[in-house]
């Protein structure tokens, strides 16, 4: 061996050193932050606890309520320090009185922080508490990212796709609409289809988690040929968990039949053309900026298993917006439901 492949694999070797010590010691934070989130969350729970039980010896358990945690606020921040305010030590309360201990939220105290637990106990809904815990764990979610998942409806907005009697096949799958406010585009702004893709893909990160688990991006502006012409698609996806391609067509206005029609020749050739044996049907999404509920009910979208439009926002809506968004989707599906059963 010469002193050239003596010096490679040398360094070779060194550089596998450094990379197994530093996935040791990465291992090691790992845990022991999960260690303490362990221990914190569980000692939120007890202190929760103890506050509801001692609450129950007053006659007046509003006002001794009230009494209790004032004078524990005093008492352990004189001894522990800050992180024992009254609104924290209501918040324990809350803490132990949302998750009861044989709750999915009690046993995910080991794997979220509390910053975590603490913006999902405030949510109304067992269901989407718990959803939330679990996406949160199963994508890692950053506080800022929950955060801002629960803010935009992220929950709701896949809910109002769904129908409790349907197939749960695409479910998280197809939300409506989807919250691109991380793309930095002005709500009043007329802008191209190209300076909307441009701004997508100056954000994919941010867009493929809006999309959902399981995507992966694939291509931009793919081109298609036949004998006779040649076909753009905007944007390529593969999803890994419902193994198949998706196609979004984006779109800087209203849904139209011309794009619904477009879009159903592109998952066509798509399949004929591209798609592997092993590969489920090819998924195509048109977002566009608003959806005529006429043009649903009369188009290929009403009994399509492969063709979906859902209206995108460019800023975060309001819980007014967003719920007249979320109302009018589930009416246009209840509808669409009741058509195809007639």
């Amino acid at each position: 061996m010469s002193k050239s492949e003596l010096y490679l694999a040398s360094t070779k070797e060194e550089q596998q050193f450094y990379d197994d010590v530093r996935s040791i010691l990465q291992t090691a934070r790992n845990s022991a932050y999960k260690s303490v989130n362990s221990i914190m969350s569980k000692a939120y729970w007890d202190i929760g606890k103890r506050i509801v039980e001692q609450e129950q010896n007053g006659t007046d358990r509003a006002k001794y309520g009230d009494y209790i945690i004032r004078k524990l606020s005093k008492e352990l921040s004189g001894e522990f320090g800050t992180g024992f305010s009254i609104a924290n030590l209501k918040n324990c309360r809350q803490f132990y009185r949302t998750f009861p201990k044989d709750s999915i939220g009690y046993t995910a105290c080991s794997q979220l922080s509390w910053s975590h637990l603490r913006n999902i106990m405030r949510l109304d809904s067992e269901e989407e508490r718990n959803y939330y815990i679990q996406e949160a764990i199963r994508g890692s979610w950053s506080v800022k990212l929950l955060e801002r998942n629960i803010k935009s409806g992220y929950y709701r907005r896949i809910l109002s796709t769904q129908l409790q009697d349907l197939s749960a096949e695409n479910y998280e799958f197809v939300k409506d609409p989807y919250v691109l406010e991380f793309m930095g585009l002005p709500e009043n702004y007329e802008y191209k289809e190209s300076e909307l893709e441009r701004a997508i893909l100056s954000h994919i990160q941010r867009f493929l988690l809006e999309l959902g688990r399981g995507f992966s991006f694939v291509a931009r502006q793919m081109r298609i040929s036949t004998e006779t012409s040649d076909f753009f698609l905007d944007l390529v996806f593969y999803n890994y968990i419902l193994k198949c391609f998706v196609i979004i067509d984006l779109k800087t206005d209203k849904l139209t039949h011309q794009g619904i029609g477009q879009m159903d020749m592109y998952v066509r050739m798509f399949d004929d053309l591209k798609r592997a044996q092993d590969d489920n049907p090819t998924i195509g999404i048109i977002l566009c900026t608003d959806k005529d509920e006429t043009i649903v009910k009369y188009s290929v979208l009403n009994d399509s298993k492969q063709i979906f439009a859902s209206k995108y926002m460019t800023v975060l809506p309001t819980e007014e917006e967003l719920a007249y968004e979320l109302e009018r989707n589930q009416s246009m599906l209840m509808d669409n439901v009741s058509q195809t059963k007639e």
